[in-house]
């Protein structure tokens, strides 16, 4: 992602790309498909998260953080697409800031609000803080990054950030399977507490939904900076020597 500078930076193409841009445009488009609709009516029963009655302001703050992290989800997209297709720099420098200043800076802020009203218990509430500021710390420093020129620093940390943008996907498809695993103990390690059930099912999807794509980003990033570093290392062949003969006596 670009953000800022005169350079372009280019994540690269070709058909192994296509293997998982494919799928990660599809996800994240089927995602905003199912999660935006209800919100954009600005109907608080309508909302996917109930509000609490007790805080007015939490359906406002929801929304707004929605439709930035939408924001972030879509323009975060469109750069990935715009460095394999090799758009104008300019355009891509103009998508970077959507995402930094539009999307992940107020989504990440109405993400700290939200966590201070949490209603889903403790280990949620700390799993929600912990991911808001790795979010933020992730935008920041990759955008710095790209101020200063460093455009490689710059790709590790958006790639970071971008990866917690979409960790809530993953968040999602947590839910089911901790559910799953957690219910037939409902009447014995919860002694028959569904409140203190459903809060460990939040906690724990929260934590994994964030953890786990982030663990596996550092690992994609470790990877590359080696491979990088290795090719940098490696000796240039010198160049075959020309043979040429003179005429035949």
């Amino acid at each position: 992602m670009t953000t800022g500078g005169t350079k372009t930076m280019k994540t690269g193409g070709g058909w192994r790309r296509g293997l998982w841009l494919a799928p990660l445009s599809l996800a994240v488009l089927a995602f905003l498909a199912y999660v935006l609709p209800p919100y954009l009516t600005l109907d608080p029963s309508r909302s996917r998260i109930p509000p609490p009655p007790a805080h007015p302001v939490y359906y406002p703050i929801l929304v707004l953080h929605v439709g930035c992290a939408a924001i972030a989800m879509a323009s975060g997209l469109a750069q990935i697409w715009t460095g394999v297709k090799g758009a104008p720099p300019g355009f891509h420098r103009l998508l970077g800031r959507v995402y930094v200043f539009c999307g992940v800076l107020p989504a990440g802020v109405m993400a700290l609000a939200l966590s201070t009203m949490g209603q889903f218990g403790p280990v949620l509430i700390a799993s929600d803080v912990t991911l808001a500021t790795l979010w933020l710390t992730a935008t920041i420093t990759g955008y710095r990054m790209m101020r200063r020129g460093q455009v490689a620093a710059h790709r590790r940390w958006m790639t970071r950030s971008y990866a917690l943008t979409l960790s809530i996907i993953s968040n999602r498809l947590w839910l089911p399977v901790v559910a799953a695993t957690l219910a037939p103990h409902l009447a014995t390690t919860f002694q028959g507490n569904e409140t203190l059930m459903y809060y460990a099912i939040a906690g724990l999807a929260g934590w994994m939904g964030w953890v786990l794509p982030l663990i596996l980003t550092e690992w994609v990033i470790v990877g590359r900076v080696g491979a990088e570093r290795g090719a940098a290392k490696r000796p240039e062949r010198a160049p075959s020597p020309v043979l040429t003969g003179g005429p035949a006596n």
